[in-house]
């Protein structure tokens, strides 16, 4: 049997004012995208007609009016679950991610949440599984202080397993409906799970049928090891930070082979970096575009933690004057080349500035690669990353909105298909089905068949 060919999975992390800092104050940029149905709504129908796999919304439990000079798409925004559930009735055939923090929810009332909009979306709905890296917000959920790395982990393990478990209560044929014997339900095909562990107690089954698509697939992003464990033992895709090909090479090969390791089949755990695109119809525009928005920055300027990350303390040079000589860096080996070479590469020249090397990382402070180009030149690098095994897809930050979606869909989107990279049309319904990953047997069913077997 001839095997698929690999194709990219692209998706949406949706910014509603966009991945750079900056991208609200261009004047053609939405600002208030957040609160707005119709612009969600549009944004959606617009992926969905780009026949991309998800649409993908973040969450945070906390927020502050200093988020506002580097994250104001984060200050406030939408519940998610409330959100995805309106995206749903608007679409037809996109996966919709919703992110659920485990430290501060209770595993039942999650899976009765994605159980729900697994239902109510057609079984397009995928679990972002977070544990949370804010401190603050503890403070508004009744607790003393936020938990350390790796009690947060203890706890989203136990938890994950209870809510794949309620999500598998109910068998597939509980409900027998027969209006001639009037039974309703066959009993034996519904399951309590009676979990008594070392953060939760939970008896079940869950009040809700078993998902559309069984078992609703996971998604985490993978950047402490615990972290990475969980993503290479559970996780249908793994969302990755790195913005150098072969960092994002090693973690790609580590996760792949951590997966193996928990008897995983490598080919089901998706890598799926973000990319931030910033597109021009030339390398001109695309350059210009890029100018602009640095020139919106607000910033004071602080180099400390950029003098930390390539080594030399930047504090002792003009912010308009040339580059310090590289080999300066205490960092050994060639990151820090690589990494100038990024800023070098945005701006369209080597000759760059220490401000204008400041400019590149503070637009990509959240940890995600930004590239700047004509459609050719995006595309080329996408499909670098992808042949050189470094991701399986990306996840797509706009730099603002709307534009700078559009301006990907419309431009960057056919070179890929020409490409025969990316899909001209949608051939499943589910979120499982745009990943090629098959509908899991119910655990409960399965163990019955075995015992029934062995009898």
């Amino acid at each position: 049997m001839t095997q698929p060919k690999r194709q990219l999975h692209l998706g949406l992390f949706l910014f509603s004012t966009g991945y750079h800092p900056a991208g609200w104050r261009l004047p053609e940029a939405t600002t208030d995208g957040a609160f707005d149905p119709k612009f969600l709504h549009r944004v959606a129908r617009r992926l969905e007609d780009a026949k991309f796999d998800f649409f993908f919304l973040g969450d945070a439990l906390a927020t502050s009016p200093d988020m506002q000079h580097t994250f104001p798409s984060q200050m406030v925004r939408l519940e998610p679950f409330t959100m995805i559930a309106s995206i749903a009735a608007v679409t037809e055939k996109i996966g919709l991610i919703v992110t659920a923090n485990t430290t501060y929810s209770e595993p039942y009332t999650i899976a009765r949440q994605t159980a729900s909009l697994d239902y109510l979306s057609g079984g397009r709905l995928a679990w972002n599984v977070v544990t949370g890296m804010d401190v603050r917000a503890a403070q508004n959920f009744s607790r003393e202080k936020h938990w350390d790395n790796s009690k947060r982990y203890d706890y989203a393990d136990e938890f994950v397993e209870i809510v794949q478990q309620l999500w598998d209560s109910w068998e597939d044929e509980a409900f027998v409906r027969n209006k001639e014997t009037g039974e309703f339900v066959d009993g034996s095909k519904v399951h309590r799970i009676n979990h008594e562990g070392e953060h939760f107690s939970v008896a079940g089954p869950l009040n809700v049928a078993r998902p559309p698509q069984g078992q609703i697939p996971l998604l985490n992003a993978g950047t402490s090891e615990r972290s990475r464990d969980l993503g290479a033992k559970l996780s249908s895709a793994v969302f990755s930070g790195q913005i150098l090909l072969e960092v994002s090479k090693q973690f790609y090969s580590e996760i792949k082979s951590k997966a193996v390791a928990y008897g995983r089949n490598p080919d089901e755990v998706f890598i799926l970096p973000g990319l931030v695109p910033l597109v021009g119809r030339t390398k001109e525009e695309a350059h210009a575009k890029y100018r602009e928005l640095n020139s919106l920055l607000v910033t004071n300027y602080d180099v400390a933690p950029l003098s930390a990350r390539i080594g030399i303390d930047l504090s002792a040079y003009p912010l308009d004057g040339p580059l310090p000589d590289l080999s300066l860096s205490t960092l050994p080996g060639d990151e820090v080349k690589w990494l100038v070479a990024l800023a070098q590469r945005a701006e369209g020249r080597e000759d760059i500035t220490v401000r204008e090397l400041f400019h590149y990382f503070a637009a990509t402070s959240r940890g995600h690669l930004l590239i700047v180009g004509d459609p050719e030149e995006i595309a080329d690098q996408m499909e670098e990353w992808f042949v050189e095994r470094a991701a399986d897809g990306f996840n797509i930050c706009p730099p603002y909105m709307m534009d700078g979606i559009d301006l990907f869909i419309d431009l960057v989107v056919p070179v890929l298909q020409r490409r025969g990279l990316f899909r001209t049309e949608y051939d499943a319904d589910t979120f499982r089905g745009h990943f090629g990953l098959s509908r899991p047997e119910n655990r409960f069913a399965k163990r019955a068949a075995l015992q029934g077997a062995g009898e």
